[in-house]
C-alpha cells in the first residue's frame, strides 16, 4: 500500500513539477523560437477558428496565451486562446496536453533553456539517482 502511495505522490509531485513547462511558453514566444501554437498543433490539439460573433466574444473573455483545464462532464478538455495571430481556439484532451508538454519540454531541452549534462553532482551521496532505474 505504501508503495501505491509513493506513486502517487510521485506523480502528483512530477506533474506540479511539469507546469513550468507551460509558463516556458511566454519565453518561448518572447524568443521568436517555435511558436506555442505550432506545439499545440504538433501535440494534436485542434484548431478552431472564431468564424462568428458568438465565437469571437467568448475566445475574446478566455485568457489569452494560456493553456486552460476545463472541466466538461466527466471529462477535462485543454484550451489555448490565441485572440492576436489566428483569432482561434485549441481544444486538446489529456493525451493532447501530456505531449504538448513533453514537446516544450524537449523544446526547451534543446534550446538549452534546461541544463542536462552532467555536472558533477556526486548522486552516490543523494542515494545514486534511484529515479532514474
Amino acid at each position: 500500500m505504501t508503495n501505491v502511495r509513493f506513486r502517487m505522490v510521485l506523480a502528483v509531485g512530477l506533474f506540479a513539477a511539469s507546469l513550468p513547462a507551460l509558463s516556458g511558453c511566454a519565453t518561448l514566444r518572447g524568443q521568436g523560437a517555435v511558436s506555442p501554437e505550432s506545439l499545440l498543433a504538433e501535440a494534436g490539439f485542434q484548431k478552431r477558428h472564431a468564424d462568428s460573433p458568438e465565437r469571437a466574444r467568448n475566445l475574446a473573455s478566455m485568457p489569452p496565451f494560456r493553456v486552460v483545464a476545463r472541466g466538461m462532464g466527466g471529462d477535462v478538455a485543454y484550451t489555448y486562446a490565441d485572440p492576436m495571430d489566428c483569432h482561434c481556439l485549441y481544444i486538446g484532451g489529456p493525451r493532447d496536453y501530456v505531449e504538448y508538454q513533453r514537446l516544450a519540454t524537449d523544446r526547451q531541452i534543446e534550446e538549452g533553456d534546461l541544463w542536462v549534462e552532467n555536472d558533477g553532482m556526486d548522486w552516490g551521496l543523494w542515494g545514486g539517482g534511484w529515479w532514474l532505474r
